[in-house]
């Protein structure tokens, strides 16, 4: 990546951050409460959400997860820097 990262950058990745902290507890939660419907429905939701801000991300900027989590474009790309956890 040779353009500067902009704020939209840092916000998308904060949010992704966001959601996925929130999917961590409520998979701590409902490992003692797995009969809370509305906790299986915010996890379900906010699931979903993970993927299409991470679908968005790797469209935006490149892969994400490594070990066949995240496709490559050609040609391979995880050398491209910045990688998420190097901001």
């Amino acid at each position: 990546m040779n353009e500067p990262l902009t704020s939209a950058y840092y916000e998308l990745l904060e949010e992704i951050q966001a959601v996925d902290f929130v999917l961590c507890e409520l998979t701590l939660y409902l490992d003692t409460h797995p009969w809370d419907e509305e906790a299986v429905r915010q996890f379900n939701h906010h699931s979903k959400q993970s993927r299409q801000l991470k679908k968005q991300y790797e469209k935006q900027y490149g892969p994400l997860f490594q070990y066949g989590m995240s496709y490559s474009d050609y040609p391979w790309n995880w050398k491209d820097a910045p990688w998420p956890w190097q901001v």
